[in-house]
């Protein structure tokens, strides 16, 4: 069972605060790497209930950065991207917000990544 460890790694990074949004939104946007961020809240449970399929997400799709942010947590950035429900992902790209799906809807999510995605492989061709 040693080799499972390697698999539990999350590819989701957590943001917990001000600074390390900044950061990483900094150096994704300077790799032209799209983000996507879950933001999330310990009390919400369709918000926790969407985390083990966020996670698959970030598994499946190595070129993007998963982000997620706890509302409580991080307050600052979840006022500065105007979230005002649980859950929600926001799509950015080049630093900018690019899509935003409010509520824990699966194959919603799923579907705007798909073409999220498409759109960015298209757009950097």
């Amino acid at each position: 069972m040693e080799g499972q460890e390697q698999q539990n790694k999350s590819r989701v990074v957590k943001v917990d605060s001000k600074e390390s949004w900044d950061f990483y939104v900094t150096q994704a946007t300077n790799q032209g790497c799209p983000i996507i961020v879950h933001f999330t809240a310990s009390w919400c449970m369709p918000s926790v209930a969407m985390n083990p399929f966020y996670e698959e997400l970030a598994s499946s799709y190595q070129d993007v950065l998963f982000l997620t942010v706890d509302v409580d947590d991080v307050k600052e950035v979840a006022t500065k991207m105007e979230v005002k429900a649980m859950p929600t992902f926001v799509f950015m790209r080049e630093g900018a917000v690019a899509d935003k799906l409010v509520g824990a809807n699966p194959e919603e999510i799923r579907k705007r990544i798909d073409s999220f995605v498409q759109s960015i492989r298209v757009y950097v061709a």
